[in-house]
């Protein structure tokens, strides 16, 4: 690749930052499977996926103060991860997962905020809408993480349902949940569990009412 071409991609990322977040969360979950029993592997991806978040904030520019929000939370993160990687801890893993899951929550309303700041839907507008949502799905799975390490046994699947949940069945879950397909073979069972379920249930159908439907809206006024 020419040095010409190089510079044409750097532009077309630094134009399309949701993108980017977006082929990073969607890669996540093709690499999960194959990371989730290495705690290096996912820390190292963690590190990863929060530098990307990051800079795709910082493009789209919220504002000085908001950026500092982002980065106060998403420092000790960032330390907590590596920790974890070098020294496996399970009650450093419910803080870091509590701390992903505000980063996360944070990011999801920050590309809310720059869906609905004008009425003009752009192209990486559009990108954000579907980065808003790998991102709420992210944020509750930590959110559940969170509940099965302060509440045992708060969800059950039907292979080996005894166990402790994994990540990737907690982000499946999510995903399910989320998008209104339904929960699959895992169930909450805790009340705790059965009402961050309907959090995030409620979450997704108004998602989908409010901030889709006006992305949509605005795209087909635009070309009318």
């Amino acid at each position: 690749m020419t040095r010409s071409r190089m510079l044409r991609s750097l532009v077309r990322l630094r134009r399309h930052p949701s993108a980017v977040l977006l082929l990073v969360q969607l890669g996540g979950v093709l690499m999960y499977p194959f990371l989730e029993h290495t705690a290096t592997g996912r820390a190292l991806f963690g590190v990863l996926g929060l530098g990307v978040l990051a800079a795709a904030l910082w493009v789209v520019r919220r504002g000085p103060w908001l950026t500092w929000v982002g980065s106060l939370i998403a420092l000790p993160v960032v330390a907590l991860l590596v920790l974890q990687a070098l020294r496996p801890d399970p009650h450093l893993l419910v803080l870091t997962s509590a701390l992903e899951a505000a980063f996360y929550y944070y990011a999801a309303g920050s590309l809310i905020s720059y869906m609905l700041q004008d009425e003009f839907a752009s192209t990486d507008e559009l990108f954000a809408a579907g980065a808003t949502f790998t991102l709420l799905a992210w944020a509750f799975a930590h959110t559940y993480v969170v509940c099965e390490a302060l509440v045992p046994g708060s969800f059950a699947a039907a292979v080996n349902p005894d166990s402790a949940r994994s990540w990737m069945e907690l982000l499946f879950l999510s995903f399910t949940v989320l998008s209104g397909v339904g929960l699959g073979d895992i169930i909450p069972l805790s009340p705790m569990a059965r009402s961050l379920v309907m959090l995030e249930e409620f979450t997704g159908v108004m998602y989908i009412a409010l901030v889709v439907s006006r992305l949509i809206g605005l795209t087909v006024a635009r070309r009318q």
